[in-house]
């Protein structure tokens, strides 16, 4: 059998070849992953429902997207409303994500009927380790920044601007963020009809029935 001779077009087919079968078994086990992966995450969001929910035995509805323009920006949240096993309404989880000090922080925030915060959790975020990752703990009830059971309807806002929750330590930014994204949750909790239906969703039957 003839060798094949050293050369340019040999060598880009041996790398085209590599390349088609890298991609091929990459392929396969991302399809492998996908569903136990996807099956986690949702389990990690039922868990957070009912940790800010402070309540093991729900029923989670349909979740409803609101979405809001803010400051000229679209912001999309995702509220899921909540009854016990008695159908008695315990107010919704909502998730809510603003632009931290290192990325993205998405958070899910819990709110009774009246609006007052029951808990939080935070589902995402790329700030520094040590500093504005204590986002998650520092908020939290009997922590330094305690906002558990404080009504929005006056913006929450960091004691450096004001207001009366005190700012992790070095993450001013963070914690702006972080109120920020509370904030913007309960105001979409607010605007959101118990029945699960937006405001869009509302105007639109309201104007099929005239």
């Amino acid at each position: 059998m003839k060798k094949l001779e050293s050369s340019l077009l040999n060598m880009t087919l041996v790398l085209t070849l590599v390349a088609v079968v890298m991609g091929g078994i990459l392929a396969f086990v991302n399809h492998l992953t996908e569903g136990p992966i996807q099956e986690q995450k949702e389990k990690a969001l039922a868990d957070g429902i009912k940790t800010v929910m402070v309540c093991n035995d729900l029923v989670v509805a349909e979740p409803v997207e609101v979405k809001q323009n803010i400051d000229g920006k679209e912001y999309t949240f995702i509220i899921y409303n909540v009854k016990d096993a008695q159908g008695k309404d315990l107010g919704a989880a909502v998730q809510s994500a603003t632009m931290g000090f290192g990325g993205d922080l998405k958070v899910l925030v819990g709110f009774n009927p009246e609006g007052n915060i029951l808990g939080y959790t935070l589902l995402e975020h790329a700030e520094t380790p040590g500093l504005g990752a204590k986002a998650d703990q520092w908020f939290q009830k009997g922590q330094k920044g305690d906002i558990i059971g404080k009504d929005p309807k006056e913006p929450l806002t960091v004691s450096k601007d004001g207001g009366q929750v005190d700012a992790i330590t070095a993450s001013t930014i963070t914690s702006r963020a972080f109120l920020k994204a509370v904030n913007q949750a309960y105001n979409a909790y607010k605007v959101t009809p118990v029945d699960g239906e937006s405001g869009a969703t509302k105007q639109e039957k309201e104007e099929k029935e005239d």
